[in-house]
């Protein structure tokens, strides 16, 4: 029982944080703390890095309601460097955590079976883990997996943590790069009175780059099938 305690307390702080946070961790949030926010960061910058660090891996880690909220924030505080290498760094630590709790608890004992399985789980779960690379990478740079789903599915199929961990840094850097982009014109949006446009990174000349470097890394598992076929 001893392993499926981590698990437990992240399901207990997840439900608990959504219930009790969910409605307040908001754009309006920010505008409405924008100076109270930059006082204490001129006050005490060493602080404010360190709590809004482990604030972010504690929203990543317990899947929190306001990730994109605390990238934003990592933007208007630090700017965009060095404010993207901060918020793609606790994403990632929080990431490895959920990742490394959930792989405890269930992760092990599902590849286990998966591994003594011979259907079509299994077929899939090989194809992916001999191309885990492009695979981990993908999901990562395609918006298209919610961040918590990307971050247990590898926990389900036995990923190596290193392999999970440098794939996340890599993979979520150019999406964490906009919007930290985003966060950081924050102060001339609050003067307009205006709400941020969250949906620039599916503009074509954001999102067209994304798209060329997940097509660049699921290439080698493409190569891999086509010679099979």
């Amino acid at each position: 029982m001893g392993r499926y305690l981590p698990l437990a307390v992240v399901v207990c702080a997840a439900i608990i944080g959504w219930y009790l946070l969910g409605d307040h961790l908001g754009f309006e949030s920010l505008r409405a703390n924008r100076e109270l926010l930059i006082a204490f960061r001129d006050a005490h910058m060493a602080w404010a890095v360190l709590l809004f660090m482990l604030g972010y891996v504690a929203v990543v880690a317990f899947s929190l309601p306001g990730g994109t909220l605390a990238t934003l924030t990592g933007g208007f505080l630090f700017g965009l460097f060095p404010g993207a290498l901060m918020n793609v760094t606790a994403a990632t630590i929080g990431a490895v955590i959920i990742f490394s709790v959930v792989r405890a608890g269930l992760g092990a004992r599902l590849a286990a079976r998966i591994d003594a399985g011979d259907g079509r789980v299994k077929r899939i779960s090989d194809q992916i883990r001999a191309n885990e690379v492009p695979v981990l990478l993908g999901m990562r740079l395609l918006p298209v997996l919610p961040f918590f789903v990307a971050n247990v599915i590898p926990a389900f199929l036995g990923v190596a943590l290193a392999r999970y961990a440098w794939t996340t840094f890599v993979g979520i850097f150019p999406g964490g790069v906009v919007y930290t982009w985003v966060g950081a014109g924050l102060g001339e949006v609050f003067d307009r009175g205006e709400t941020p446009d969250l949906g620039v990174i599916f503009e074509p000349q954001i999102i067209g780059p994304i798209l060329a470097l997940a097509a660049l890394a699921l290439m080698p598992m493409v190569w891999r099938l086509a010679r099979r076929a």
